[in-house]
């Protein structure tokens, strides 16, 4: 077990332990070993028709994309994996480690499908290669009494959420505001939803991990994550939410001068995130709010506070903390509660994202300049979402979790945009256009290094040398951007764990050497 007192070093770094193969023998040799060794070493019968998938399957295809949320990853371009491994057990894990160590590959790991750019199931610089997936891996244990419970890696966000409230109506988990994200990725990279600023992230409230490491077993090393131990928290039996749209017509430039003024500041029981969408050839603005308590009490701080948004009591609406998470996923009030068990992503589309961190008020002609690039191109699917920071996040130092981005933020920006089809004539525009912006967002967010979320991730931002070593120069490049100070750190638990770089992806920490 990875205690604690050791998780400050690793969890970050367990994010990146996705492989790739070495072998030169043929998919269906490959496999055969495979099986083989598992069966032979570990004594464990492997139940092939329903744990491993080979492209010779008719279900291959459905199974890789089963959870996958980027679909430009599944187009056919794109290198797919030799077989899926989808283990019913921990045992079948561990034993799969070592197996594939003793066979010379390398694969990748996938407990949720939400990479940004698909690392968890998809190759552009290692091949060929192989996918465990954890889908199989979902119990979840909850001890109200000890405000704790242990979640499989494999097990959803909308999954721990439900199974809490099954305990008690006034507990939590300070995860992301998508449900069908899968817990085993989303805490290593740090993970933030409603609660952020309440309670931190996702991890910042892990008590233990169970792990399998480069040598199949665990006790103090690091591996894949099979089961994170975590710390629930309070909240009310009831809450408060709104949704108010401005358009640029209603005066959205003044009011999102202030939100930027005003909202790293705000009560830590109230967040407000802002999305920035083009409908009708004018630029809307969504301002969507959670407050852990009741109409009056939000009512009175809104109009000291944020008197410019116009809150009125017809706006608010009370549900419970479980339900706040359906109407931050846009699902329509009264949505019963059960959809949570429901894992398939609401988000599978194609995109390109990137994130920054903004540490100073971006001035009216910036944001000015914002609008007029998402009202210039005859694009669709153009989304910047500015989510708060402050209050439980300015508290905890950059150097206690490999997560850095803490005091000093008012908010992180994503920029995003969507297209709906692989027959899109030129996907390229959609990517240009994000990149575009982020190059014009420059002067107005952080510098030196210019700070990015590693589970938005972007592989524009630097990848480690295809087939060769990576020096620590290189990887700095985006390292510092993910961790800041923390990556030397993350570098050298590297180092010393997996010195051969077993665990190795296009943007997975190398070690020193």
């Amino acid at each position: 077990m990875v205690r604690s007192s050791q998780l400050s070093s690793l969890l970050l770094l367990i994010q990146y332990l996705t492989f790739t193969w070495a072998a030169s023998a043929t998919p269906a040799s490959t496999t055969e070993s495979f099986i083989k060794c598992v069966s032979k070493n570990f004594e464990l019968s492997v139940p092939v028709t329903t744990t491993l998938f080979t492209p010779n399957n008719s279900s291959y295809t459905s199974v890789l994309g089963s959870t996958a949320t980027n679909l430009r990853f599944l187009e056919p371009s794109v290198p797919k994996p030799d077989f899926i491994f989808t283990p019913l057990h921990d045992s079948h894990v561990q034993a799969s480690i070592t197996c594939l160590k003793e066979l010379g590959l390398k694969l990748r790991v996938r407990s949720g499908g939400h990479d940004y750019e698909g690392v968890s199931y998809a190759s552009i610089s290692q091949t060929p290669f192989a996918v465990i997936d954890l889908i199989n891996l979902r119990r979840i244990e909850v001890n109200i009494e000890d405000n704790s419970a242990w979640v499989q890696a494999g097990a959803t966000n909308g999954e721990l959420y439900y199974r809490i409230s099954q305990k008690s109506r006034v507990h939590a988990f300070p995860a992301g505001l998508c449900t069908s994200l899968g817990i085993g990725g989303h805490i290593t990279g740090g993970g933030y939803g409603s609660l952020l600023r309440k309670y931190g992230l996702a991890a910042d409230n892990v008590v233990d991990a169970l792990i399998v490491d480069v040598n199949g077993g665990g006790g103090g090393s690091f591996g894949i994550i099979l089961w994170w131990k975590i710390k629930l928290v309070s909240v009310p039996e009831k809450v408060t939410v709104f949704r108010i749209t401005k358009t640029l017509e209603q005066g959205a430039k003044k009011i999102i001068q202030k939100w930027q003024q005003i909202v790293d500041k705000l009560h830590e029981d109230l967040m407000i995130k802002v999305t920035m969408v083009v409908v009708n050839g004018t630029v809307e603005t969504y301002y969507e709010a959670l407050f852990l308590g009741d109409t009056d009490k939000l009512l009175r701080i809104m109009k000291m506070s944020f008197p410019e948004l116009g809150l009125t009591q017809n706006d608010c609406i009370k549900m419970s903390w479980l339900e706040s998470v359906g109407f931050f996923e846009g699902k329509p009030i009264g949505t019963p509660v059960e959809y949570l068990l429901q894992s398939k992503s609401l988000y599978r589309t194609y995109f390109k994202a990137k994130s920054d961190y903004v540490k100073v008020p971006i001035p009216v002609v910036a944001l000015e300049g914002i609008w007029k690039r998402m009202l210039d191109k005859e694009l669709e699917g153009k989304i910047i979402i500015w989510t708060p920071y402050g209050g439980k996040m300015s508290l905890i130092p950059e150097s206690y979790s490999p997560f850095p981005h803490r005091k000093g933020i008012i908010f992180m920006s994503q920029y995003l945009s969507l297209w709906r089809s692989s027959e899109d004539q030129n996907p390229e525009r959609h990517i240009n256009w994000v990149r575009e912006l982020y190059e014009y967002m420059t002067p107005y967010v952080s510098m030196s290094p210019r700070e990015a979320y590693v589970n938005y991730r972007d592989l524009d931002i630097g990848m480690n040398e295809m087939g060769g070593a990576t020096s620590f120069e290189q990887a700095s490049v985006w390292g510092q951007k993910y961790f800041k100070g923390n990556f030397k750190r993350l570098v050298s638990v590297k180092s010393k764990i997996d010195p051969d770089n077993f665990f190795s992806h296009e943007q997975s920490i190398p070690p020193a050497s």
